[in-house]
């Protein structure tokens, strides 16, 4: 890694939804969404530059018919009481192009040290308060608490996503009520679809922070932020605020177009905070957005305001 803590993007191409996390064995594990969207895999690397050139090791396929049969979305892979688990998202039926999908989230185990070895076990379908198009679960901890934060459809709400967070009882288990935390509300998070969606947590400087994605996939798509205390209350939505504005947008001027769908991670010497993202390279589009490939993971050091918030700037160039 360059001493600047620049990184050459993209870091790895075709990879929508990129999720990287940092073990406590100094390796950077890193999943996405595939354009084929048919499977799950996993790449390895101690820098972050590293993986792209990885070979990525397939961990799991979707079903042939049936729950987790089709559109597998956005896994994420967490280290959680000495096991792997991997969330995702993903329909029980190939033709669900209309109004609404069909998703739902699911979890994989496993007990090996190694997560490119050992046995993926299934956990089944990660239960919300309701049954409804749900994706993008991510899981964090805070003073001896673990959350779920994912998007959802309520059908007694105009949209197709909103954001909620409960307690988890275990690492596939819900423990008690879904709480919103936001939905699509502002001109730039309902521009072509009313999304919130693709949550990611990052803790620091005494506040939890919470960026999201809105809108439709293309060149609209953008990055929102909530922000609580860490003192807070965090299932109680009154202790979140919401950005007027975008945080992490299009920049026309570099050619990055519909930032979005992030994770967090730090550098390689632990002291910088990274943010990953994905973006395509050009404006138009041929088709529906989710067939196009090219949304490619990014990486780009964040900057801290004197107030203690992030700032992450605008995408950088190739």
């Amino acid at each position: 890694m360059l001493e600047s803590y620049s990184y050459k993007n993209p870091i790895v191409k075709q990879a929508a939804d990129p999720f990287v996390y940092k073990h406590s064995d100094g390796y950077y594990y890193f999943t996405a969404s595939v354009p084929e969207y048919d499977r799950i895999q996993i790449r390895k690397s101690k820098t972050i530059q590293g993986l792209g050139d990885d070979t990525p090791t397939v961990i799991w396929r979707k079903h042939k018919d049936g729950a987790m049969s089709a559109y597998i979305w956005a896994p994420e892979i967490h280290f959680i009481d000495n096991k792997w688990y991997i969330y995702f998202a993903a329909a029980k039926v190939s033709d669900i192009r209309g109004e609404m999908f069909d998703h739902r989230i699911y979890v994989l185990e496993n007990s090996s040290a190694n997560p490119l070895e050992g046995e993926w076990i299934e956990k089944g379908q990660l239960k919300t308060n309701w049954e409804s198009f749900a994706l993008d679960a991510t899981t964090f901890e805070h003073r001896g608490v673990r959350y779920l934060v994912w998007a959802q459809k309520d059908p007694k709400i105009k949209g197709n996503s909103n954001l909620y967070i409960a307690e988890l009882s275990n690492p596939w288990t819900i423990k008690g009520k879904q709480v919103m935390l936001s939905k699509p509300e502002h001109p730039w998070e309902c521009i072509g679809f009313l999304v919130n969606e693709g949550p990611a947590v990052l803790k620091k400087n005494g506040k939890i922070f919470i960026t999201y994605s809105a809108s439709a996939t293309d060149y609209n798509y953008c990055m929102g932020m909530l922000t609580s205390d860490e003192t807070s209350d965090l299932l109680n939505p009154k202790s979140w605020t919401k950005s007027e504005a975008p945080v992490f947008r299009t920049d026309y001027e570099v050619g990055q177009y519909g930032p979005g769908h992030n994770s967090f991670t730090v550098s390689e010497d632990g002291k910088k905070d990274l943010l990953i993202y994905h973006a395509r390279n050009y404006k138009e589009i041929v088709g529906d957005p989710l067939d196009d490939p090219n949304r490619h993971a990014r990486a780009q050091k964040i900057d801290w305001k004197a107030d203690g918030t992030p700032e992450f700037g605008t995408p950088l160039g190739d």
